[in-house]
């Protein structure tokens, strides 16, 4: 049985998890939170707005509670993809700022509704769906992300999620070992 300590428990992480992902952005200028780190566009301004859809949707629209502002639709394939980044219009603020009103709306359906509330994501194989699923696939989502934009920031300025004790030496000696052990398998080249 699902009971509300679960529904408490996934929610604090939930929380946790949503300020990491907007604390990815500190300390950094407009070009690096925006430019392409990956082959398919991946960028952290990207990512937060992502999860902004996400969460509104999800929290919103399955369980019969809309997201009082336009979203795309989930079937416009004109407009996939155009969530995972910013466009010269957009500012930092404004996606910040609308990634906390979808925080406040999924945060009010998800302490209104009890954990088994059943919703329908019209979009998935099984689409009839409890709180708690929505709460587990929305977290895992997030933390997914959150790992996505841990390496994107190490990647532009070595700012770390955890082991902030270690210093640059520690972490390139680290390296340094991990390569050594790849080349030894790999043989001569």
């Amino acid at each position: 049985m699902i009971d509300d300590f679960a529904k408490t428990y996934l929610h604090g992480d939930l929380r946790e998890i949503r300020e990491e992902m907007v604390g990815k952005l500190d300390g950094l200028g407009e070009y690096d939170i925006r430019r392409p780190l990956t082959t398919t566009g991946t960028n952290l301004l990207g990512l937060v707005k992502h999860l902004t859809l996400t969460e509104a949707r999800y929290f919103g629209e399955i369980f019969g509670r809309p997201f009082p502002e336009p979203l795309p639709r989930w079937d416009d394939l004109t407009v996939r993809g155009t969530d995972m980044w910013a466009t010269e219009h957009e500012t930092r603020q404004e996606i910040i700022d609308r990634y906390r009103r979808a925080w406040a709306h999924a945060d009010a359906t998800i302490t209104e509704l009890p954990v088994d509330a059943p919703g329908h994501v019209p979009w998935w194989p099984r689409p009839d769906v409890l709180l708690f699923n929505i709460l587990v696939h929305v977290l895992t989502e997030t933390n997914r992300h959150a790992g996505h934009a841990d390496i994107l920031r190490e990647q532009l300025d070595g700012a770390l999620a955890t082991d902030g004790h270690r210093d640059a030496e520690h972490w390139a000696a680290r390296r340094t070992e991990v390569d050594r052990a790849a080349r030894a398998v790999a043989g001569p080249q």
